[in-house]
């Protein structure tokens, strides 16, 4: 039986930036095995699987798997499938239900669990080095990722990260960021997930979770502008909502085809 598939790049407004997804289509989901033999097959840091035959007014199943693993929580995979799906979305998912709603400026809105982070007084001593040598000023912890804060823009832009080094600390994954950046723009960062088999993630919207709660509490807003300073590259919206933090931005469809399998 053959399904259908899309290649979305997620946070961009144009093909070939921001962040690609898989996503599939189920009318119901397959087994994990199946699944995560598709998302290796693909290769794209995140495939969505989702069940679209259930009642039209019933939250969607929605899982995530990275080429080697299931993730609990996805943000640009999300985004791409509730564009394919036309916009206004509510998803059933292993971090609870999360709405997708489509703003009149052509983004879609995502209403995600806010992480709160908790300050590392003694970070790993090997931190600097596995990241190139860059200066660490400040280093935290949210659920799933570590966080650490460099002196400039300049600085997250220059990571050359020993992936070994950051793949055997016991976090999903290393969050680098400072504040600033181009005018209107924040906070920049960029994500580094070896441990779950992604290198670098060119936009990682559910680490802007964690990243809303650290640069909303320092600079004083609860709406900001971020920018990820990967080889794509890409622009995200976030506005901290008490214990949710909405994340945003646009998406592009770039492949729909067909899985035989």
């Amino acid at each position: 039986m053959a399904v259908d598939v899309y290649v979305v790049d997620a946070f961009s407004d144009r093909p070939f930036g921001g962040n690609p997804a898989g996503v599939v289509l189920l009318p119901s989901f397959r087994d994990p095995e199946w699944m995560q033999a598709v998302a290796a097959e693909l290769r794209h840091s995140e495939t969505a699987f989702v069940e679209v035959d259930g009642p039209a007014d019933a939250p969607k199943p929605l899982r995530w798997f990275t080429p080697t693993v299931e993730v609990d929580l996805c943000g640009h995979a999300t985004l791409a499938t509730a564009h394919v799906l036309g916009g206004d979305q509510v998803f059933a998912t292993r971090s609870g239900e999360l709405s997708c709603v489509a703003t009149e400026d052509g983004r879609i809105d995502m209403d995600f669990p806010a992480d709160p982070t908790t300050v590392i007084a003694e970070p790993p001593s090997e931190l600097s080095a596995a990241l190139g040598g860059a200066r660490v000023t400040a280093v935290a912890s949210g659920a799933s990722d570590l966080l650490v804060e460099v002196d400039s823009p300049a600085a997250v832009a220059a990571v050359r990260p020993d992936l070994a080094a950051l793949g055997a600390l016991p976090h999903r994954g290393v969050i680098v960021t400072a504040a600033g950046g181009r005018d209107g723009v924040d906070f920049v960062s960029r994500c580094f997930f070896p441990r779950v088999g992604v290198e670098e993630d060119p936009v990682t919207g559910s680490a802007h979770r964690t990243l809303a709660a650290w640069w909303s509490e320092r600079l004083a807003l609860t709406e900001l502008v971020a920018e990820q300073l990967s080889a794509r590259g890409g622009t995200v919206r976030v506005a901290v909502r008490g214990d949710r933090v909405g994340i945003s931005g646009r998406a592009t469809t770039v492949l729909r085809g067909s899985l035989y399998s």
